[in-house]
């Protein structure tokens, strides 16, 4: 009875394996390997500044939003081909979503702006109280 269990392992691995395959796999990585867009976060006395890099994403795929200290962007890519030639034909449609999230505290919600050019989203998040630059000098008595 092992060489069926083991033959039998072999197929199932086999199938298992063959539809499991990229190939066979819905499109959902439209945005790189890791499926995240890269993001950076700078902070200022003022403000934080963020800037992520969106490609292939239109202006009204995203979706911003802060709440509960929490900077959040989605979008969606949506992009369809169609390549006719001869008399082959080549139609592909990917669509993708992908959200990340970012925990910012102290921030004036009112005043955050958005700006979305080139494929990169700039977003400004004004701090509700700037940081006191801490001096580095030493009191002597």
């Amino acid at each position: 009875t092992n060489g069926v269990d083991k033959k039998g392992g072999r197929i199932d691995d086999f199938f298992n394996g063959f539809f499991n395959d990229d190939f066979f796999s819905p499109m959902t990585n439209v945005f790189g390997n890791n499926q995240k867009f890269n993001a950076d976060i700078k902070e200022t006395d003022n403000e934080y500044l963020v800037s992520a890099e969106l490609p292939g994403v239109k202006k009204e795929d995203i979706n911003l939003e802060y709440k509960d200290n929490t900077l959040i962007i989605s979008a969606i890519r949506n992009e369809e081909i169609n390549e006719e030639k001869d008399n082959y034909i080549r139609r592909e449609r990917t669509y993708g979503q992908i959200a990340r999230s970012f925990h910012v505290e102290n921030v004036d919600k009112e005043k955050v702006s958005a700006k979305f050019e080139n494929g990169e989203l700039h977003i400004v998040l004004p701090k509700l109280t700037p940081t006191i630059a801490e001096s580095n000098k030493i009191l002597i008595e």
